[in-house]
């Protein structure tokens, strides 16, 4: 029995050294972290300065021969001379198609001999007139045949003009839509020639750059498929933004030539837009987007400021603000989950741009 109370004293005895034991080691350790916790926090920050910063804005276009003109017939009538070589290039003025003629020339031949004796009567009647051997009214209807005549042929030269298809200007030749001694009318294609010396680039941009490309603007492209970069300087754009689409149409003109540029590629233009060379920017990570705004943490002497703050251009590094900090103020980078409002911190690295 005595023995049997020691050993049950002697258990009791271990047990309350051993909670006793552990009670001092949580106090210790809850002492610690309270030690821990009220240290200022080490923390990576970046000074704002003003810098560069445009948009990458990719808009798709299409190159376009710099002329292009679907070939028609003024009059209607038969081919009787077809000079269209597919794939060539032709001069300006190059005779392309003849639509039969004979008729009108016959007419123009009778209209000259009508012009020749009238001119001879005309000649007769002004001498006669010096001498008062005709009437003034006599002799001013001599004139007036004359002038009609001429004005007959004048017509009819015109007529005889529609029936020849010239070339407006040096160009390529496409596929012919007709054969020699058929009829053709003013609606019928005959061919197409096309301006492929010099090729031009159609696209849009969005309505909120209108302002900022106009004649003389250099663009960069690549077409479709293509392996390198080409350029092109802008001609002209569109007097007005389109309601439909909300965008401005440019046209530029391609400065180079290369194999790639094929007429009516599709081309993928990129544009440096919205530059801003007294931008404020700040490393993307230091933003804290929140559900109604977002922020940043400011140092303010060794203390942390959080700042409401409104974001611009954005890339893969940095992101512009607009309002909420001003040049030279510090934005803390890391950490940010562990900071509070007011919070001791203590900057052990400083970058910038």
């Amino acid at each position: 029995m005595h023995s049997t109370t020691r050993l049950y004293f002697f258990i009791v005895l271990s047990t309350l050294l051993i909670f006793s034991s552990c009670k001092s080691k949580k106090a210790d350790s809850a002492g610690g972290g309270r030690q821990r916790q009220q240290g200022p926090l080490s923390v990576d920050a970046f000074v704002i300065k003003p810098s560069a910063i445009s948009e990458d804005v990719e808009v798709p276009g299409s190159l376009m021969p710099f002329e292009e003109t679907a070939i028609r017939a003024e009059v209607g009538g038969r081919i009787v001379q077809l000079n269209i070589q597919e794939g060539t290039v032709v001069a300006e003025g190059t005779l392309l198609v003849k639509i039969f003629d004979k008729d009108l020339q016959a007419q123009l031949k009778k209209l000259q001999v009508q012009l020749q004796i009238n001119e001879k009567t005309e000649e007769r009647n002004r001498e006669l007139l010096k001498i008062n051997a005709i009437s003034q009214q006599d002799y001013d209807l001599s004139t007036l045949n004359v002038e009609n005549l001429r004005a007959d042929i004048e017509s009819t030269q015109i007529a005889i003009s529609k029936t020849e298809i010239r070339a407006p200007y040096r160009g390529t030749i496409g596929l012919r839509n007709v054969s020699l001694g058929s009829y053709i009318s003013p609606t019928d294609i005959v061919t197409t020639i096309r301006q492929v010396d010099r090729l031009k680039l159609d696209f849009a941009i969005p309505e909120k750059y209108a302002k900022e490309i106009g004649k003389g603007y250099t663009v960069r492209f690549r077409v479709d498929g293509g392996a390198q970069d080409h350029s092109a300087k802008v001609i002209a754009t569109e007097n007005s933004v389109d309601q439909n689409t909300r965008t401005l149409k440019v046209k530029a003109v391609v400065t180079e030539n290369h194999k790639e540029l094929v007429p009516g590629v599709f081309a993928k233009i990129n544009l440096q837009l919205g530059r801003n060379n007294r931008a404020l920017l700040v490393p993307t990570q230091a933003v804290i987007p929140n559900i109604r705004n977002k922020q940043v943490i400011l140092l303010r002497k060794d203390s942390a400021l959080f700042t409401v703050v409104e974001t611009g251009i954005r890339d893969s590094a940095y992101v512009q603000i607009l309002h909420g900090v001003n040049p030279g103020d510090t934005v803390i980078t890391s950490g940010l989950m562990a900071i509070r409002p007011n919070a001791k911190v203590k900057v052990t690295k400083v970058k910038t741009l």
